[in-house]
């Protein structure tokens, strides 16, 4: 299989949305081989006034640009919850994004559920990654770990451990199709304890402790391999991500990819960052 810049001769153009932080993004930024060639981040819009990482992201020569959430509803007197302010929110988040005129957008720690007019514009190119294995299915095939509570929600079911998951955005929460999944974080032992004493106020503390271990030690990894997975699945500017020519993948700790359920003819997936 080509890659996508012997195909194109172009790089992918993408745009990262973000909350109060933007887990792995300075990682990437520091250390990726392929940033430049394959991808260039183009800018990073914030639902917050500000994002701990911003300072050392624009440092790296990507454009930040600040679109409160809260500040837009306050100003037009909506709450939060009020979808009709977030559609026109989500509206003038596509004014700021037209000038970079991105091919894929990256939710890096983003907190807010799309609406329509984003879904619509970037069909197919809106790439997520979650903070749990978006393969485990309960009984109706809907991911048994969606939404912001997905750590907690794996502590509490007994599961033995957690992993990150990159997938493509959809109206469905986290039922997308799936690319890559990280290595394998153990549960801690205090977990089972929390449960068996119904002790919540433990269990929230191994939830977060957990959280923050996948977010500081695979954040970095997981973007970058998405988005030299993205760089191969996009044909066209403005097509959706063709998935199935790549296939779904596993991140190890060492950076390297194995096959998840995907095409292994593709040697320079398979090589650590650095050596393709």
């Amino acid at each position: 299989m080509s890659d996508m810049h012997a195909r194109s001769g172009r790089c992918l153009k993408v745009a990262v949305l973000c909350s109060h932080r933007a887990p792995g993004l300075v990682q990437l930024l520091n250390r990726d081989a392929r940033r430049g060639i394959d991808y260039e981040i183009v800018c990073c819009i914030t639902s917050s006034d500000t994002f701990s990482e911003e300072v050392r992201v624009e440092r790296r020569g990507v454009p930040c640009l600040p679109h409160s959430i809260r500040t837009f509803c306050r100003d037009r007197g909506a709450e939060l919850q009020d979808m009709v302010a977030r559609a026109a929110y989500d509206a003038l988040t596509l004014e700021l994004l037209t000038p970079y005129n991105p091919d894929v957008v990256l939710l890096v720690g983003y907190r807010l559920l799309l609406t329509r007019a984003v879904l619509d514009t970037f069909d197919g190119r809106i790439i997520n990654i979650h903070h749990a294995d978006l393969t485990r299915r309960d009984e109706n095939g809907a991911p048994r770990f969606a939404g912001l509570s997905a750590v907690r929600d794996a502590l509490v079911a007994g599961e033995p451990e957690t992993r990150a998951t990159s997938h493509v955005i959809t109206d469905r929460l986290c039922e997308g199709p799936l690319m890559l999944r990280s290595w394998s974080f153990p549960t801690p032992a205090v977990a089972e304890w929390a449960r068996e004493r119904n002790a919540s106020d433990v269990l929230r503390a191994a939830a977060w402790a957990q959280e923050q271990w996948m977010l500081r030690e695979a954040w970095g990894p997981m973007l970058t391999r998405t988005l030299e997975l993205a760089a191969l699945a996009l044909e066209r500017p403005g097509t959706p991500l063709n998935l199935e020519q790549i296939g779904r993948w596993a991140l190890r700790p060492d950076g390297t990819l194995t096959p998840d359920g995907a095409r292994a003819d593709n040697a320079r997936l398979t090589a650590a960052p650095g050596r393709r």
